[in-house]
């Protein structure tokens, strides 16, 4: 037998090591038994020529080490996309979490009446101050925005007609499709107008005995430019009064404060939604809106009861975590606490703030390494699409792809525009400056 295969030692012998004391055992000896393996095999066909004792023990430690490394790691965003999906969408302020923490590390009243003393309704935490902050009816919120549309279509259009402009089945990320979500829930959907043009005389001639809902559906990562048209939603609220259905606006992101840099002329906003007083709303939690993921479907008290009493809701409902985030955020609306609101900080951030702290980095890793400049950026997530705002950029100086890789595994994500590594600080956070500038320094010294 080889001699080096003889020294191979026993896994017994490593478990007993003095440092491994601590460890699961159980997860110790299969680690173990994989490096012994790999060792044997390396063995044989001679790519390793000997044991090392010490190098195995300190593998074995290494390899138990990276089973407890988070998979989920936090990231310098230097996109310059303030909702970046790829990266979690909206960030939760640390103010926020630290009011939510009470609730959130205790028991607490979440199905709980502290003044009848019996069983209580989850969604009574955040409907009292959304309908304060929105002057609506009634609330309810679901883990998403898809599940809100599924729920609406399912709860009052299954087996019935829900008519839909053609230009408005639209497919976001995770191909989550108009059509097929409608499939799905059971309603029938009627398709109306052509791809660029939908008159409200297509609404009305699609009404029929088995017709149900008229609903809208904001078009998500596009716009119809050029020879198009569409019916504004207020027709479809006044038709759809006066043929007795639900009328029905899938809004996909809700945004409430004027948006800056002229972004809200192509996008309504929630209350110029609402004033209309709308049958149903539905809208994401963590887009525009900049809290947690969520769906939030606002509008009629009779409808929003219905909506409660299906069985689904049950599988689509959101957490304790959830509910007591999306409260604080709330109550931050009502405050007028915008800063609160990380999402709305970063879009609302002045070309002059930008570039004041894109000169205090370029200040202490010096100008020949980079240069400031000013660029566009968009918002990201299904939001304002094609509509971009300035922004300003930190230009790396040098191979741009080359850039790219060594920042990302140092986790911090830039963006290659015109062959050139760009660091965009509208998505930089303040409190990431000081680390970001020993990150570069040290990555182009």
């Amino acid at each position: 037998m080889n001699s080096s295969l003889r020294a191979i030692p026993k896994i017994d012998k490593i478990l007993q090591e003095k440092c491994f004391v601590e460890y699961n055992q159980k997860l110790l000896a299969k680690i173990t038994k994989e490096k012994i393996e790999t060792l044997r095999a390396g063995i044989i066909s001679k790519i390793t020529q000997s044991v090392d004792y010490n190098k195995l023990v300190c593998d074995i430690d290494k390899a138990y080490a990276k089973v407890f490394e988070p998979s989920l790691k936090p990231l310098i965003n230097a996109t310059g996309v303030i909702l970046h999906t790829n990266m979690g969408r909206s960030l939760i302020s640390e103010d926020i979490i630290k009011r939510a923490m009470p609730v959130i590390c205790n028991y607490s009243n979440l199905e709980y009446n502290l003044e009848l003393g019996c069983r209580g309704e989850r969604y009574a935490h955040v409907s009292t101050h959304l309908k304060e902050l929105l002057s609506v009816e009634d609330v309810l919120v679901v883990n998403n925005n898809a599940s809100a549309v599924f729920l609406v279509l399912n709860t009052f259009a299954k087996n019935k007609e829900v008519v839909v402009s053609r230009g408005e089945l639209v497919e976001i990320g995770g191909s989550f499709r108009i059509p097929e979500v409608m499939s799905q829930s059971g309603a029938i959907l009627k398709e109306v107008g052509a791809t660029n043009k939908t008159k409200l005389s297509d609404y009305e001639n699609a009404i029929g005995e088995n017709t149900k809902m008229l609903m809208k559906v904001h078009q998500s990562n596009f716009t119809i430019e050029g020879f198009s048209e569409d019916t504004p939603y207020e027709k479809l609220k006044e038709l759809s009064v006066q043929n007795n259905m639900i009328d029905y606006y899938d809004l996909g992101s809700g945004y409430i404060p004027k948006l800056p840099y002229n972004l809200g002329q192509k996008e309504h906003s929630l209350m110029e939604i609402l004033k209309y007083n709308p049958s149903l709303v539905s809208f994401s939690g963590d887009k525009l809106f900049g809290s947690v993921q969520s769906g939030i479907i606002v509008g009629k008290k009779e409808l929003i009861d219905k909506l409660k009493k299906n069985q689904l809701l049950r599988m689509l409902r959101i957490d304790k975590i959830t509910l007591a985030l999306l409260e604080e955020s709330i109550k931050s609306y009502l405050k007028e606490e915008f800063d609160a609101i990380p999402t709305l900080s970063m879009l609302f951030a002045s070309v002059d703030e930008l570039e004041k702290r894109a000169l205090q980095v370029q200040s202490k890793i010096g100008k020949e390494k980079c240069e400031v400049l000013q660029s566009e950026t968009v918002m990201g997530g299904g939001t304002l699409p094609n509509r971009k705002f300035p922004t300003i950029v930190l230009h790396i100086k040098g191979k741009a792809d080359k850039l790219e890789r060594e920042f990302r595994k140092k986790f911090i994500i830039g963006r290659i525009e015109s062959d050139k590594f760009l660091l965009d600080f509208r998505s930089i956070q303040k409190r990431d400056i000081e680390k970001l500038i020993k990150i570069v320094d040290d990555s182009i010294s």
